[in-house]
């Protein structure tokens, strides 16, 4: 705790908009996600407390963070948060980093932190420090299961899957990238979710719209056509390393045709020699008390392996 003083820990300000936004952009483990174009595309429904942690008016870390009463979270409108360092951080430095934000959070009446680290593969630097200093000073409290492939590692496509992709194909299923979401969003995904889960997508059409604006490059939508009529699509996001499925659905004949196995299995052929992984989520349920057998063995058929996606507990 000797050094933590060294350190000065605040709350994010507007005037750090262009500021927050280079360090992420170097910074080894951040993706995206943590610009403040997509942090505060939904700030009505989060109020904000993220920090920054400079070190002579240098900064060394920012941390994406919301608030609600006196409970911190790592960002709960982003799939991830974590603490964000600057590129040449030593693993020393990371402690000190930490007790700095605990000392700040104790100033400010926080009572408790929850941490919802970035996961290790989406990371080029320090993460096996974070963990080992997370297991320290947190307690587990909640483990998510997701499936990846890794396309650095020897991976199988199972055959069943390239053979509906090799079938769909001869029924002149064709891959389109297109600009606008509207015909994914409005004539599949919507009326899907609704039909078999009686839920909503995470973003609107409107949200979704605008962070493609924003980030075009990073967020595109692959969809699956069948004589010139939608079926299926899939909606990635790209980051430095690795891609990840955030929208999948189909519609009944996209079912009929097996269009998401024809648009998984290309997207797989496409991205394999570009990237290092392709993250395809979730498999476990939405109250996390179990598995979703059914999405767990698709995605193990395309190649994926599981993975955890840990949350920790500080109280202060």
């Amino acid at each position: 705790m000797e050094k933590a003083s060294q350190y000065r820990v605040r709350d994010y300000a507007t005037t750090d908009f262009l500021k927050w936004n280079a360090f992420v952009a170097k910074a080894p483990n951040a993706t995206f996600l943590f610009h403040r174009d997509f942090m505060e595309y939904h700030q009505d429904r989060f109020t904000d407390y993220s920090l920054i942690v400079e070190d002579d008016n240098d900064w060394v870390a920012v941390l994406p963070a919301n608030i609600v009463d006196t409970i911190v979270y790592s960002h709960q409108g982003l799939t991830y948060g974590g603490l964000v360092v600057k590129p040449e951080m030593s693993g020393s430095e990371i402690p000190m980093i930490w007790d700095s934000i605990f000392l700040y959070l104790q100033a400010n009446h926080i009572s408790k932190w929850i941490y919802k680290p970035i996961l290790h593969f989406y990371s080029s630097n320090q993460e096996e420090v974070l963990d080992f200093h997370l297991n320290q000073k947190g307690k587990l409290f909640r483990k998510d299961l997701g499936m990846v492939i890794h396309f650095n590692e020897p991976f199988t496509v199972a055959k069943a899957k390239r053979k509906h992709h090799k079938k769909a194909h001869q029924k002149g299923l064709f891959m389109q990238l297109e600009n606008d979401l509207k015909p994914f969003w409005n004539e599949v995904l919507i009326p899907r979710l609704m039909e078999k889960y009686q839920a909503q997508p995470v973003h609107t059409l409107t949200e979704i719209q605008y962070l493609k604006e924003k980030f075009p490059e990073n967020i595109l939508q692959y969809s699956a056509y069948c004589e010139d009529q939608i079926v299926a699509g899939i909606t990635l996001f790209v980051f430095k390393n690795g891609i990840k499925s955030q929208y999948g659905a189909t519609t009944l004949k996209g079912e009929e045709t097996r269009a998401l196995d024809f648009l998984f299995v290309n997207l797989i052929e496409k991205y394999k020699k570009e990237f290092a992984f392709f993250d395809m989520g979730t498999v476990s349920s939405n109250d996390n008390k179990s598995i979703n057998k059914g999405l767990f063995d698709q995605k193990k058929e395309y190649g994926c392996v599981a993975y955890e996606q840990k949350f920790y507990e500080f109280s202060l």
